[in-house]
């Protein structure tokens, strides 16, 4: 556990970086395979980036380390001609809440596990669209999928499993990251 940036930590957190915006690319590849899968996004970033943000979390004790993954965030989106107020503004707003809560909590456990399940809303801005902006999702939809894919998608997504789905995949998130703890014996957890 360090407290402060240096060349070695700024590495780490390199590789935590690539590792997560690795898993919040795979993320996005599942809603491909079904419509169901484009619904369930949060939980499955639950599931792929709790483990990588937990560890990075737990080795950096300082202010930042969410930050470093938002940014990491918005530049991919850059750099795939991707950008968009709906995908650049929610890697903005959770690396921020992720760095309050993580500073207020003292850098401690709880709020670096606050913090993981925070920083799994990485797809919002994706997923997000199902509920808060149906006409576009369904439009992109049909563009880059098909007609029954759009069709299916908003059959898998009524109102109420949007809440379900944001419940769900932060109890994933806290799951992994304690099971996370456990397999690699993380020294925030211990003490």
């Amino acid at each position: 556990m360090d407290n402060k940036w240096n060349g070695k930590n700024a590495l780490w957190m390199l590789l935590y970086l690539v590792l997560y915006l690795a898993g919040t690319a795979i993320t996005c590849f599942t809603g491909a395979i079904h419509p169901v899968m484009f619904v369930c996004y949060q939980i499955v970033a639950g599931i792929l980036l709790s483990g990588i943000v937990i560890k990075a979390f737990d080795r950096m004790k300082v202010p930042g380390a969410a930050l470093v993954f938002s940014a990491g965030g918005i530049l991919l989106y850059f750099l795939l001609d991707d950008a968009s107020v709906w995908h650049c503004v929610p890697f903005l707003v959770i690396g921020i809440l992720a760095e309050i809560v993580r500073a207020a909590a003292k850098y401690t456990w709880t709020g670096d596990v606050i913090s993981t399940a925070i920083m799994t809303f990485s797809t919002f801005g994706m997923y997000g669209q199902i509920w808060l902006n149906r006409d576009f999702t369904y439009s992109e939809a049909i563009e880059e999928m098909s007609a029954e894919y759009a069709e299916t998608l908003m059959i898998c997504s009524p109102a109420w499993a949007f809440p379900v789905v944001i419940i769900v995949g932060v109890a994933a998130s806290v799951l992994v990251a304690n099971m996370t703890a456990r397999i690699f014996r993380l020294r925030s957890k211990q003490g």
